[in-house]
């Protein structure tokens, strides 16, 4: 190792710990915040969608679905399909949470999130335990490699037992086919996973579908936390 290296790795290695200290406060402060709130549904998708487009639109009317049935909405606090949840949680006189994140590039708390639900992260893996630990669903529309972060996250972690099964939904089938055809045309067919793992999602295109889907599945499922 040169003597540049050298220094520059004994430099991050006096501060390495240091810096477990400020993971500890993101966790403390979420899950202070975050036990409040009771039953809660993660809404997913991109940043990007405007307000006029029609998945926005969507993601408005599904969450104003779940507040009216009581149930609280978490979002990633920005704005697009993160906008238009917390939007529909408000109309819908539930509690509208934003778990917001600090990045390179501007990101705004929307305007939509109660005040005092509102929680800011430096660190992408401490938002994810929040959103997981404290959703009892996943409402996912059209979005990014952020979203399908998300997602895989919450389907690994659901097919691996790591947390107890959630209702996980796709709205947008016209934008999901290509990857439920790839999931299940490639990955199934390769072996990669089980026939019954094809049973951890729904895809549909009806907001309300998708609300009765969440609302059947804890009929027989209790309402709790996931760890």
């Amino acid at each position: 190792m040169n003597d540049k290296l050298e220094k520059d790795w004994a430099e991050i290695k006096s501060n390495d710990s240091w810096g477990i200290f400020k993971i500890m406060s993101e966790f403390v402060q979420g899950y202070e915040k975050m036990s409040r709130i009771g039953p809660s549904i993660s809404v997913f998708g991109s940043a990007r969608t405007k307000e006029h487009q029609k998945y926005y639109k969507k993601a408005v009317k599904v969450s104003k679905l779940l507040a009216e049935r009581g149930y609280g909405v978490i979002t990633g606090g920005g704005p697009g399909i993160m906008e238009a949840g917390n939007k529909g949680a408000q109309e819908g006189g539930g509690p509208s949470v934003g778990l917001n994140i600090v990045l390179p590039f501007e990101q705004n708390n929307n305007p939509y999130i109660d005040k005092e639900s509102s929680l800011h992260f430096d660190y992408f893996f401490v938002r994810k335990v929040i959103f997981v630990k404290y959703s009892q669903g996943f409402v996912v529309l059209p979005g990014g490699f952020g979203t399908l972060d998300e997602l895989f996250e919450a389907l690994t972690l659901t097919q691996t037992k790591k947390i107890k099964k959630n209702p996980i939904v796709f709205i947008g089938t016209e934008y999901w086919s290509g990857l439920i055809d790839w999931i299940k045309n490639t990955m199934l067919e390769a072996g990669n996973i089980n026939k019954e793992d094809l049973n951890l999602f729904k895809v549909v295109d009806d907001e309300q579908e998708a609300v009765d889907y969440i609302d059947d599945f804890f009929k027989t499922h209790s309402l709790s936390p996931n760890f």
